[in-house]
């Protein structure tokens, strides 16, 4: 009976989007113009912000974790909150630090190239985390490789976007691109927390999640930015459709 309820939401959601997807196929002014939203360079952009969107939140559900949990469970680091938020807090940094650095790649390179060197740091950040979680100045590097990756990925997007659409549908295009971004951090949250809530066990005294339910965690995120990457390598270079109304 749990499942059955579970599935009904579900089964709603699905079935008012196609509804909604119909309706704003048929009106003269959509709020959301899903034939612009197909488009291949739109399409396949949005989809790599689902993957990007994944990788970036595993991290926010993984290494706060791994930092705060007692040290007795074998896989914590004993540190409190305000000491874990410290260590997580050059992320953010590292994400403005490198803003500036994004705008010159971006007019330099493209946005799809900028994009995909995003993608390839998030990866080396989560394969790095795999098999390096064990001291806090280990979780301090790969949170901050992560804020570079992800600082350059997320400023690609917009521009990606911007490029492949009318100057009149740049603000709904862009407000879409940023919901599956939220798509993406959503589904990590879900799919992190299962993984973790399964994996859980008894050490020492204390119940926490295992290593293996965190390293199977950080495994799905780096896949999440290959997937990334795949994506992004074949986003069509296009003019600027903006330029061009």
């Amino acid at each position: 009976m749990g499942r059955r309820t579970n599935l009904i939401p579900l089964i709603g959601g699905v079935v008012v989007l196609v509804i909604w997807g119909m309706f704003e196929l048929r009106v003269q002014s959509p709020l959301v113009d899903l034939r612009v939203s197909s488009r291949g360079p739109v399409l396949l952009t949005n989809l790599a912000s689902v993957a990007m969107g994944f990788a970036l939140f595993a991290s926010n559900v993984v290494l706060p974790q791994l930092l705060t949990l007692p040290r007795e469970t074998g896989i914590g680091l004993g540190l409190t909150l305000t000491v874990a938020a410290l260590v997580i807090a050059p992320s953010g940094l590292a994400m403005m630090a490198v803003s500036p650095i994004a705008g010159r790649a971006q007019r330099r390179w493209g946005g799809k190239t900028l994009l995909i060197i995003g993608a390839v740091i998030l990866a080396l950040a989560y394969g790095l985390a795999v098999l390096l979680h064990a001291e806090v100045w280990q979780i301090l590097g790969v949170s901050v490789v992560l804020g570079v990756g992800v600082g350059l990925g997320y400023a690609a997007m917009p521009a990606l976007i911007m490029q492949a659409v009318p100057v009149e549908e740049t603000g709904a295009a862009n407000g879409l691109n940023a919901l599956m971004r939220s798509l993406g951090t959503t589904i990590a949250a879900a799919v992190a927390g299962a993984i973790l809530a399964q994996s859980v066990t008894t050490v020492g005294g204390v119940t926490g999640p295992s290593e293996t339910g965190f390293v199977v965690t950080l495994t799905l995120a780096f896949a999440a930015s290959v997937v990334c990457i795949v994506i992004a390598a074949f986003i069509p270079r296009t003019e600027n459709a903006a330029a061009r109304s």
